[in-house]
C-alpha cells in the first residue's frame, strides 16, 4: 500500500547545476570536450541551449543539430567522456549565493525539500557534497527514473519520496526544461536567472516567479507563502 500524501507546508522540489551550484559551464566545456573526442564539432552557446536536460535528450538534438546519426555505442561514450569531464572540474564549482543558506532555512523551518537533477548519479553526488546538505535528503537522479526534463518524472519522484502532491510543490530551476518539466508535473515553477537563460525564456516557458539567485530567491520566500 503507498503512504498516504501529506498535506501541510509546500514542498520546495530543486534542479542541481545552475540553480544551487555553479556548475552550467562546467558542464557546457566537458560536453565540448567529449564531442571533440568524437570529431564532433558544435558551438559553446548551442551546447549551453540544451543544459538542462538529460544526456539522451540533448544527443537525440545533436542529430538534428549537426545532421549525424550518433550510434547507441558512441552515445554511451560521449555520456561517459562527460562525466569524467566535469568530475575533472569540480574544483571548479562553488555553490551559488545563498545555497546553503536557503536549504538551511528551508530544513529550520520545517519545509520539506528534495533535489531533482538530470545529471547522473556519479556527477551529480559529489557535486551535492558542496551544498553540505544533511545527510537523508531526498536526492532523484536520471539513473532513478525512466526519463528525463522536460519530461516529468525527476520531479514526480521527488515528490513522491517526500510524500507531496507534485500540485502543492514549486520547482526551483534555472532553464526552460524545468519549467517544462513543471508545468507537465502540474507544480508552479520558480525560475533562476543563475544558469545563463533569461527571464522572459523562463517566464515563457511557465515560471510563476523568476529570481536572480538562491539568494534572491531566500529574501523573497514570504511570495511564494513558505513561512520559516
Amino acid at each position: 500500500m503507498s503512504e498516504a500524501v501529506q498535506t501541510g507546508q509546500p514542498a520546495v522540489l530543486f534542479d542541481l547545476d545552475g540553480t544551487l551550484v555553479d556548475s552550467v559551464y562546467q558542464h557546457v566545456l566537458a560536453w565540448r570536450e567529449a564531442l571533440e573526442h568524437e570529431g564532433i564539432d558544435l558551438s559553446v552557446w548551442r551546447i549551453h541551449r540544451r543544459i538542462g536536460m538529460s544526456g539522451g535528450l540533448f544527443l537525440r538534438a545533436l542529430d538534428r543539430e549537426v545532421g549525424i546519426q550518433i550510434t547507441a555505442e558512441q552515445a554511451e561514450r560521449l555520456q561517459q567522456i562527460h562525466g569524467e569531464g566535469v568530475r575533472r572540474r569540480l574544483d571548479q564549482i562553488r555553490p551559488l549565493p545563498g545555497a546553503r543558506e536557503l536549504l538551511r532555512r528551508l530544513s529550520d523551518g520545517g519545509v520539506p525539500w528534495a533535489i531533482a537533477t538530470s545529471g547522473r548519479a556519479e556527477t551529480a553526488h559529489p557535486i551535492i557534497r558542496l551544498l553540505e546538505v544533511p545527510e537523508g535528503t531526498v536526492v532523484i537522479t536520471r539513473d532513478e527514473v525512466p526519463f528525463a526534463k522536460p519530461n516529468p518524472d525527476l520531479f514526480l519522484a521527488a515528490a513522491g519520496r517526500l510524500r507531496r502532491n507534485p500540485r502543492d510543490c514549486f520547482v526551483v530551476g534555472d532553464s526552460v526544461w524545468d519549467m517544462l518539466a513543471a508545468r507537465r508535473a502540474s507544480a508552479l515553477g520558480i525560475g533562476l536567472l543563475s544558469g545563463g537563460y533569461g527571464r522572459e525564456e523562463l517566464t515563457a516557458a511557465g515560471t510563476y516567479r523568476v529570481y536572480d539567485d538562491p539568494a534572491d530567491l531566500l529574501a523573497h520566500l514570504d511570495e511564494l507563502g513558505i513561512r520559516t
